[in-house]
């Protein structure tokens, strides 16, 4: 559904990182690895969170 503000595994903050990461890689096409390197987040679990999250707030919300 929504991002995760904590990644499952170290417990780091990555919900912050969301909103910037998206626009990054979706609307100006920026390398992901890179657009991440950016924002600081360093460790591969946390990478993952945000790397792997599909945003389906806006396909299920109409069905609540």
């Amino acid at each position: 559904m929504m991002i995760p503000v904590r990644c499952f595994t170290c417990g780091k903050v990555v919900g912050e990182h969301w909103e910037e990461f998206k626009q990054r890689t979706k609307e100006d096409d920026e390398n992901p690895a890179e657009v991440l390197d950016e924002l600081g987040v360093e460790r591969p679990c946390c990478r993952r969170m945000l790397v792997s999250h599909k945003d389906l707030v806006d396909i299920v919300a109409p069905y609540q």
